[in-house]
């Protein structure tokens, strides 16, 4: 059976701010967390209007920015929701653009072990959107144990370059403080990452 991409939207010349160079987003649908302020909350809404992609459908739909992609070292960033929830896509969709693109994931890391080992096959770089390491914290804000992803981000690491994952930081009004983000950050550095994207939410 062929793999498909549940797809909520896609987004196109997108200039660095999901991975070098241009990129087009593939925002999937469907996602294992309910955070408290999340933006993109039609990625998990069930009256979401979503185009199921096989590879091949998808490839048609997003070379036509080829020149931009190879040109600028971009490619396709997969995000959402959880991209890596479709891991199983990825391999085929690789086989199609080659190596010239660069493949990217947005990902919580909150998925199944064996959707880890499949992805990190073929993509090139992560964006790990952690939340807190704090136990209670990532509960309180995404409904979900943070365990999951704290393991996965273990294992990715012994299956790719740590200098190949970016691991996003976010001081949460209501949810976490600065204390918690520098426990956090120690975490993280102890583990072997280095790029560390501290940033803060701004609620309107």
């Amino acid at each position: 059976m062929t793999a498909v991409f549940p797809t909520a939207a896609i987004s196109r010349l997108r200039m660095a701010t999901d991975g070098e160079g241009i990129t087009t987003l593939v925002c999937a649908w469907g996602c294992p967390l309910r955070c408290r302020y999340c933006l993109n909350k039609f990625t998990w809404d069930e009256s979401t209007k979503v185009r199921r992609y096989t590879p091949q459908e998808l490839y048609d739909k997003v070379r036509l920015d080829s020149l931009y992609f190879e040109a600028t070292g971009g490619g396709v960033t997969f995000g959402g929701g959880e991209p890596l929830l479709y891991a199983d896509f990825f391999p085929a969709f690789r086989a199609l653009c080659g190596t010239g693109w660069k493949l990217y994931a947005e990902t919580s890391l909150c998925v199944p072990e064996e959707k880890i080992s499949t992805a990190a096959r073929v993509l090139d770089s992560f964006i790990v959107d952690i939340k807190d390491t704090d136990p209670a914290v990532y509960r309180s804000y995404t409904g979900r144990e943070g365990s999951t992803a704290l393991e996965n981000l273990r294992r990715l690491i012994t299956l790719t370059d740590p200098a190949k994952i970016r691991v996003r930081l976010p001081l949460i009004p209501g949810y976490n403080t600065e204390e918690n983000r520098e426990g956090s950050e120690a975490i993280l550095r102890k583990m072997g990452i280095t790029d560390i994207d501290k940033f803060d939410y701004i609620i309107r």
